[in-house]
C-alpha cells in the first residue's frame, strides 16, 4: 500500500513539473512581449530616431520636465506635466499656465501680455521634446524624399495629424536624421494656426547639440534657419536650453492652478 501512495506521488510530482516547465517559457514570453509591446506599434524608421535617443519607453516614464530659455526680457522657465500636458510658463513680465483645461495668463506689475496664448501653449515644449512629441496618439508616419544639405543626405518622415488633434491638426512635421545612428538632425514645420487651411511652407529648424537627461538624449540648444523653396539656406538664431529637470515624479499640480486676478483665455 506505502508502495502505492509513493508511486502515485511520484506521478503526481513529475505531471506538476512538466506542467511548471510549459508554463515558465509562456511567463517569459509574456514579459517579453509586454516589453516590446509600446516601440512595435510604431514604423521602424521613427523607432529607430527614437532609440538613438534614448528610447520611448523610457520617456513614457517620465512625468515632469523643465527648461529655461533667455530671452531680451529674462529667463523665461517652462513646467510641465508630461502625462497632463498641464504647463507653467513663467517669464518676469508674465505668467502663462494651463491646468489642463483652462488657459491662463497673469501680467505682472502693470506690464500688459501682447502674445498669443493658444498658439504659444506648449510651442516651446513641442520643439524641446523632439523626437518624443512625435510618439504621441493620433500621428501618422509617412517616408518622405530626403534632405540635401552641405553635401549630406538625411532620410525624412513625414508626420501629420488626425483631425481634431491639438489647436492645429493640419501642421505637418518632417525629421531629417542620421541615416547610420539614427539621431534627429532637422525639423521642418508648418504653421497653420489661426489660418482655414494648411501651409505649403516648410519652416526648418537645425538639432545638431545634445545633451543627456536622465537617459534621454534631449537638445542643448537649437539652431532656426532661413529658407528657400522649402530648403533650409543659412542660419538665422539660436535658442539654447539650460537648466533642464526631466524627472519620473509629476509636479505639483498646484502650480498650474490659475491665480487670483489672472485673465482667462477664451
Amino acid at each position: 500500500m506505502k508502495k502505492t501512495i509513493y508511486v502515485l506521488l511520484l506521478a503526481i510530482s513529475i505531471t506538476a513539473c512538466k506542467n511548471e516547465s510549459k508554463q515558465e517559457p509562456s511567463k517569459a514570453a509574456e514579459a517579453v512581449e509586454a516589453e516590446t509591446m509600446t516601440t512595435s506599434i510604431y514604423p521602424e524608421a521613427i523607432t529607430k530616431v527614437f532609440n538613438a535617443h534614448g528610447g520611448i519607453d523610457t520617456w513614457n516614464k517620465m512625468q515632469s520636465l523643465s527648461f529655461s530659455i533667455a530671452k531680451p526680457t529674462g529667463i523665461e522657465k517652462t513646467t510641465k506635466n508630461l502625462i497632463t500636458r498641464a504647463e507653467l510658463i513663467d517669464t518676469p513680465t508674465y505668467t502663462q499656465g494651463f491646468d489642463g483645461e483652462i488657459l491662463w495668463v497673469n501680467e505682472k506689475d502693470g506690464n500688459a501680455y501682447r502674445g498669443k496664448p493658444k498658439f504659444y501653449k506648449g510651442l516651446m515644449f513641442y520643439f524641446y521634446g523632439m523626437p518624443f512629441v512625435f510618439g504621441d496618439d493620433g500621428v501618422d508616419y509617412k517616408e518622405t524624399e530626403p534632405l540635401v544639405f552641405e553635401g549630406k543626405t538625411y532620410p525624412g518622415i513625414l508626420i501629420s495629424y488626425e483631425a481634431g488633434v491639438g489647436e492645429s491638426s493640419d501642421d505637418q512635421y518632417k525629421i531629417f536624421y542620421d541615416a547610420e545612428t539614427g539621431q534627429m538632425e532637422w525639423l521642418a514645420y508648418t504653421v497653420t494656426f489661426g489660418k482655414s487651411e494648411g501651409s505649403p511652407d516648410f519652416h526648418f529648424i537645425r538639432y545638431n547639440n545634445w545633451q543627456t537627461v536622465n537617459g534621454l538624449v534631449l537638445p542643448k540648444s537649437v539652431d532656426w534657419y532661413n529658407y528657400e523653396n522649402n530648403l533650409p539656406t543659412e542660419k538665422r538664431n539660436t535658442v539654447e536650453f539650460t537648466d533642464v529637470m526631466l524627472s519620473e515624479k509629476a509636479p505639483d499640480q498646484a502650480m498650474f492652478t490659475m491665480p487670483e486676478g489672472a485673465k482667462v483665455i477664451d
